[in-house]
């Protein structure tokens, strides 16, 4: 292991990781949204609007992020649509994000029994305090699970962004290594870094899920 190096490309790997986290970040908070509208949709069963949801959601599951991110950026300028790479990346990820989160919160509102809706309703409560008094926290509650997965693996995703020319950390190390050969040190950045992006995430959505089931939201 040659630690010379490992100090000399640590401030690169750095700028990589915070390009990363920042594409990362903006894509999962979009595709959130995205969910959560999707989700409403197919919820309340919303016509004509849950059938676009459904074939939104297959069609996007069942394409890779690479395939996304090839129409989008090399696609979409044939058409007049030009975006730089980092906004590719963005809509890439929150076009693929935007699904799995779909079907998390789906799942989660799915999972609460009718009969506390209507339980809710005739203690005299209106629509949107059902939905935001009984209905959401125990949907998010059990969702949680499914979302933190979804957060780390949209921030794993991110390693395909280098194929648009983003300088992330998976471009940062293929660049390194085609220049000087050093496979493992460039290698165990990588890791390194990632773990660092990747680790909290997980020991945070952890805490908040047994938080969530301590305060007895959902079982």
């Amino acid at each position: 292991m040659n630690w010379e190096f490992i100090g000399k490309y640590l401030p690169m790997y750095e700028k990589a990781a915070l390009l990363t986290v920042k594409i990362g970040v903006i894509g999962i908070l979009f595709a959130i949204l995205l969910g959560l509208v999707c989700a409403a949709i197919q919820y309340y069963k919303v016509p004509v609007l849950r059938w676009i949801v459904a074939v939104y959601v297959e069609l996007s599951r069942n394409t890779p992020l690479l395939v996304q991110l090839f129409f989008i950026y090399y696609g979409f300028p044939k058409i007049g649509i030009r975006m730089s790479a980092e906004v590719c990346g963005v809509v890439g990820l929150a076009f693929l994000g935007g699904s799995y989160m779909a079907e998390a919160f789906r799942s989660g509102l799915e999972a609460v029994e009718p009969i506390q809706n209507e339980s809710a309703i005739s203690l005299g409560m209106n629509s949107r305090q059902v939905l935001g008094y009984v209905i959401l926290p125990q949907a998010m509650s059990t969702s949680i699970p499914a979302f933190v997965a979804n957060i780390i693996f949209l921030l794993k995703e991110t390693s395909v962004f280098s194929a648009i020319s983003l300088m992330d950390l998976m471009f940062t190390a293929k660049d390194l290594i085609g220049l000087y050969y050093k496979t493992t040190e460039s290698l165990f950045l990588l890791v390194v870094f990632y773990l660092l992006i990747l680790l909290p995430v997980s020991i945070v959505g952890s805490l908040v899920e047994r938080r969530m089931r301590y305060a007895g939201f959902g079982d």
